[in-house]
């Protein structure tokens, strides 16, 4: 079953650009990576999804069912994180988190208790009193206290300190584990590349490539690195397959994909001081598609 679904998803503001022609297949169970930088159109095809705002055209599809036409039931089986948490500040946390418990058709307060206690939060202070950090603790006990069978992060780490942000991944670990779909908006790669089964890479409002993360750790690139005896010239690296070629001093770097033992016949004409020959990492592939 596709929990997630859109075709030909399309979003403009006016004449600006939000999406275009966005197809997105999120399967129940999967742990799913959204990456692009910040303005590529991540939050744009969340907010159409929650129905926050609507499409200029094209349709999404949650649970198999249109989000436009079935938005507010839908929305009681997800959980949302935005990037940026805005709540009641008078409201005390305990008061605030009963009050969105209330939304629910079900009894959240154990829920509450548990997830408190992961998130190590003092539900006794007051909105305003608290942190960016804790704030985004509210957040999280907040998206997930009715146990969705969604959950949707839009760059959901910010202002988390390190060990709290251990505690998060391994709770949505759990929850994934439950059989919780989970998507994963974020321009942090090494989160997605900790936490995701498949990856969807949007570029200026489509997207480029959709791959099993294993697949895209495990392409045919390869990271060269050199440190030479003397300056070379650049052009000797202009061939297919090269990219990313930076020249700094005596040392080269560059990503290449093909024949092997093509850019080894041009090194070995090299008088070097060094060579690394390194697996990319999931930065380096989102940067060759930016390219």
């Amino acid at each position: 079953m596709n929990v997630i679904e859109t075709s030909k998803l399309t979003k403009y503001y006016g004449e600006a650009r939000g999406i275009i022609d966005v197809d997105l297949v999120v399967e129940e169970g999967e742990l799913y990576g959204f990456i692009g930088p910040n303005g590529a159109g991540k939050s744009t095809t969340i907010r159409i999804l929650l129905s926050l705002i609507y499409p200029t055209s094209g349709s999404a599809k949650i649970f198999g069912k249109d989000v436009v036409e079935y938005g507010a039931e839908i929305k009681q089986d997800i959980g949302y994180l935005p990037s940026e948490v805005f709540y009641y500040e008078n409201m005390k946390v305990k008061d605030l988190l009963n009050y969105s418990a209330s939304f629910y058709k079900k009894d959240c307060s154990k829920r509450i208790l548990e997830l408190v206690e992961i998130m190590d939060l003092d539900t006794s202070k007051r909105i305003e009193d608290l942190s960016y950090g804790n704030k985004k603790k509210v957040g999280i006990v907040q998206g997930l206290l009715h146990e969705p069978k969604l959950i949707i992060l839009d760059e959901p780490t910010g202002g988390l300190d390190p060990l709290i942000q251990q505690k998060f991944f391994n709770l949505l670990k759990e929850e994934n584990k439950k059989g919780v779909t989970i998507l994963l908006s974020s321009h942090v790669l090494s989160e997605v590349q900790r936490l995701c089964n498949r990856v969807a890479i949007i570029k200026e409002g489509r997207i480029v490539n959709v791959e099993k993360m294993s697949d895209l750790a495990s392409s045919n690139y390869s990271r060269f690195r050199l440190e030479t005896k003397n300056p070379i010239d650049k052009s000797i690296f202009v061939l297919d397959g090269v990219s990313g070629l930076k020249i700094e001093n005596n040392s080269v770097s560059f990503m290449y994909k093909g024949d092997i033992n093509t850019v080894i016949k041009i090194i070995a004409s090299i008088d070097l001081l060094n060579l690394w020959v390194e697996e990319p990492d999931l930065e380096d592939i989102f940067l060759h598609y930016y390219e």
